[in-house]
C-alpha cells in the first residue's frame, strides 16, 4: 500500500465532508503493499482507511467495494465501505478512483500461531458459503491468463535455470486447468490475496479481514491454497509447518468439507498459488512503478515456496 497519488489533509476532508464523517484529524501515508495508495484517515468520528486505487478502474470497482458491503451485511468481520446520501460508494479524488472503509481494530499477526490459523480458516469458509448468492461477476484479474501474459514479460530478467522452471510450472498450470476434475471445483467470489498482513487480529480473536481488491470469481480451493502458502509456512525455508497447516484445515473443513475432486487437486493448487505470487512479485521487482514509500517484495521469497511445494507435495490424509 504505498503512496503513489499524494493526499493533503484538505484535499480529504472534502470527501469526508461528502460522507458525513466528521472533521479530519490526522492523515497519514500507508507503507507496505504495492498496488494502491493508502492513508489511514482520523476523524472526529472514527477511525478510517481513504483508499486511491491506481490500476483498477471505475468500472472493475463496484465488484471489490459491493463485495465488502455483501459480507459485511452476512455478518463477515470485513472493513464496511463507506456511502454518501446517495448510497454511492465510488468517488474520485485526484484524479483517482477513491473509496473510504472502516478501520479494523486489533493489528496484523506476522507470526501466527495455531489458534490464529484456526479462526482465520473458519472465517475464511464462512466468507466463501457467505458470497454465493453475491450477484455480480468479475473474474481473478490475476489468474491464469494473467500468468500466461507475464511470463513472458519477466521472462528475461531471471537466470536461464530459473526460467526453466517458470515456464515448467506455467505449462504445468495450464495443463491442470485442462482437466475434468478442475472443472468440477467449487467457485464463487474469493478474496484471492489473503496474506498475514491482510487480516487482523485482537489478541486470538479474527478481528476481520480486509483489503479484497485482487477479489475475483475462483475456486476457493486456490483462496484456500493462497492462505496455506502464508500462513501455514516457515518464511526462511517455504516449508509447511504441520500444526498450523492442520489446524487451518480443520477450522475451514468444519465449516466447509472439501470435495473428492479438491482434496485430488490440492497439490496441484498450492503449487499455482506459489506461482501466482512468484510471477507477480518479478513483475513488480523488475517492471516497478515510481510511488513513495514503495518497498517492492523480494520475489525469491515464492521461488522457494514453490520449489518446496513440488519437493513435497501437498497430500491430504
Amino acid at each position: 500500500m504505498a503512496v503513489y497519488t499524494e493526499v493533503t489533509i484538505q484535499e480529504a476532508q472534502a470527501l469526508i465532508d461528502q460522507l458525513q464523517l466528521g472533521t479530519v484529524t490526522a492523515l497519514q501515508g500507508i507503507q507496505g503493499g504495492i498496488e494502491n495508495t493508502n492513508y489511514f484517515v482520523s476523524s472526529s468520528q472514527g477511525e478510517f482507511v481513504l483508499t486511491l486505487f491506481e490500476r483498477l478502474t471505475m468500472e472493475q470497482l463496484p465488484f471489490y467495494l459491493q463485495l465488502t458491503r455483501h459480507l459485511a451485511q452476512k455478518g463477515i468481520a470485513v472493513p464496511a465501505p463507506q456511502q454518501d446520501l446517495a448510497g454511492q460508494l465510488l468517488f474520485m479524488l485526484n484524479g483517482k478512483p477513491a473509496a473510504v472503509v472502516q478501520r479494523l481494530d486489533g493489528s496484523s499477526q506476522l507470526q501466527p500461531q495455531v489458534a490464529h490459523c484456526a479462526a482465520l480458516g473458519e472465517t475464511l469458509a464462512r466468507m466463501h458459503m457467505a458470497a454465493q448468492d453475491f450477484e455480480l461477476q468479475q473474474p481473478n484479474l490475476r489468474g491464469l491468463s494473467w500468468w500466461n501474459e507475464t511470463v513472458p514479460l519477466v521472462l528475461n530478467y531471471i537466470p536461464e535455470h530459473l526460467q526453466a522452471l517458470l515456464q515448467s510450472e506455467l505449462q504445468h498450470q495450464n495443463e491442470v486447468a485442462q482437466r475434468a476434475a478442475y472443472s468440477q471445483l467449487p467457485k464463487g467470489p474469493v478474496h484471492a490475496d489473503l496474506f498475514r498482513d491482510n487480516a487482523m487480529f485482537v489478541g486470538e480473536r479474527l478481528s476481520g479481514i480486509f483489503d479484497f481488491y485482487f477479489a475475483g470469481v475462483d475456486t476457493w480451493l486456490f483462496d484456500l491454497c493462497v492462505v496455506l502458502n502464508d500462513w501455514c509456512i516457515d518464511l526462511a525455508t517455504g516449508e509447511l509447518d504441520q500444526p498450523r497447516l492442520q489446524a487451518l484445515l480443520d477450522a475451514y473443513q468444519s465449516v466447509r468439507p472439501l470435495t473428492a475432486n479438491e482434496r485430488s487437486l490440492m497439490a496441484d493448487l498450492v503449487r499455482a498459488a506459489a506461482l501466482r505470487f512468484w510471477i507477480s512479485r518479478l513483475w513488480d521487482y523488475y517492471l516497478p512503478r515510481q510511488a513513495s514509500m514503495l518497498v517492492p517484495h523480494d520475489p525469491a521469497h515464492f521461488e522457494r515456496v514453490l520449489k518446496a511445494r513440488i519437493a513435497s507435495p501437498l497430500v491430504l490424509a
